[in-house]
């Protein structure tokens, strides 16, 4: 793997570099995502999107920069920001799971009704996966869309769903053929949450705040031109979009983003004078974190040459999601560690809880926690590494206990 940059490549990095010089004071703090993005925002991925440091390789027809694809120029954008602390706009569901999917296999019509003001950040999305019944074994799901004339009429119940309260768009998995095998009886539908018929519950978490809820559909009208592919391809479109979120989840450069957080807060005095930096224990658990960090960078860099040569990684691919998520939680309990007492302070509903460092870390903290579950728990993660990419004798599981047609499924837990 030859990491030396290209006479190209190079002159990317030393403009990247140039701009968070320049521009990056002008880079808001991100929410953590519990209410909508406000205008510094929006103006900031405007920018970002006009360089061509977001949405790089979205064409300029539906609103991105339009550069030819290059998944090291990617990598050197991303490092680029990382590395200067600097907000790389928006990752949300939108940006990375459902306009990649529509640029992929969407309609022309449905490409140009809802790239443009996804990558901007002015169009946001929720995932309609998850049901009660229907979490690691996804293709079980019970909601379903019937064909009526030119509409799909749509009755059932997604749980998990983070951001439904805001989102103005919802992607959902449902069962348009139920005499078909499972997998292949699910389509997959993009409609407004302004739909009538639509019902949001916010559902608390331990972090006192509502990022997921359960959403209702009660004879739900979607015009038949809002099914992505065909009827029955929806399990089809549902794995290309969880490719997308895996990656999402573990992702390097927000590991190295975090990093850097955390080398600057253990370099800081403390309230009570302690340098962090300065304590053993505590270097001793960077240290390992940061050599951690640096081991997941270089397999994402595999990632990259692989996907440069046109190789599918395969199951190399989950690897990202399960070491990022643990990697990620973790550092955030060593900066909480690294606080002291003051680390217990946690004021997730107080007006400046974005700037307050401590609450930040700890909702940061409590939020990981959970990752470790989204998109397909740890646990299922490692069965599926040992089974598919290690050949490694399927766990023992009860033949009452699974459905005759479950097996291959792909798993996940949160939507």
């Amino acid at each position: 793997m030859d990491l030396t940059l290209s006479e190209k490549h190079q002159a990317l990095a030393d403009e990247v570099a140039q701009f968070v010089a320049r521009q990056g004071t002008r880079a808001p703090k991100p929410h953590a995502g519990y209410q909508p993005p406000d205008e510094r925002m929006l103006d900031w991925q405007a920018l970002l999107v006009e360089h061509g440091y977001s949405a790089r390789t979205v064409p300029r027809e539906y609103g991105g920069f339009g550069a030819a694809p290059d998944v090291l120029e990617g990598a050197i954008i991303a490092e680029g920001f990382a590395r200067a602390g600097v907000w790389q706009g928006f990752m949300n569901q939108g940006v990375r799971m459902v306009a990649p999917t529509l640029l992929e296999v969407g309609t022309e019509a449905q490409k140009r009704d809802y790239v443009r003001p996804t990558i901007l950040g002015r169009m946001l999305w929720c995932q309609g996966y998850s049901e009660p019944g229907a979490g690691s074994d996804l293709a079980s799901v019970q909601t379903r869309a019937v064909r009526d004339g030119d509409d799909y009429v749509i009755n059932g119940q997604k749980i998990w769903t983070s951001f439904a309260h805001y989102a103005h768009m919802i992607y959902v998995l449902c069962r348009t053929e139920p005499d078909r095998p499972k997998h292949a009886g699910l389509s997959y539908l993009v409609l407004s949450m302004k739909t009538p018929g639509i019902e949001v519950r916010p559902l608390p978490n331990m972090t006192g705040r509502r990022e997921f809820n359960e959403v209702f559909f009660t004879d739900v009208r979607v015009p038949a031109g809002q099914m992505v592919m065909g009827p029955g391809d929806g399990w089809k479109v549902a794995q290309g979009n969880l490719k997308h979120e895996r990656l999402k989840l573990g992702n390097p450069d927000k590991i190295a983003q975090r990093l850097h957080r955390l080398v600057t807060l253990m370099r800081a005095p403390q309230a009570d004078g302690r340098v962090a930096m300065q304590q053993p224990e505590l270097r001793n658990r960077l240290l390992q974190l940061q050599a951690e960090a640096e081991a997941l960078r270089a397999h994402h860099l595999r990632l990259l040459t692989e996907q440069a040569q046109a190789i599918d990684s395969g199951v190399k691919r989950l690897i990202v999601k399960l070491a990022g998520t643990g990697l990620l939680w973790r550092l955030s309990a060593l900066a909480i560690d690294a606080f002291g007492e003051t680390g217990l302070r946690y004021a997730p509903h107080a007006d400046a809880s974005e700037d307050d460092e401590i609450t930040v870390w700890n909702f940061d903290h409590m939020y990981d926690l959970g990752m470790l579950i989204g998109g397909g728990t740890s646990h299922i993660q490692k069965n599926i590494i040992a089974e598919r990419g290690l050949g490694l004798p399927p766990e023992p599981r009860a033949a009452s206990a699974l459905p005759a047609s479950t097996s291959g499924d792909q798993h996940r837990i949160r939507s």
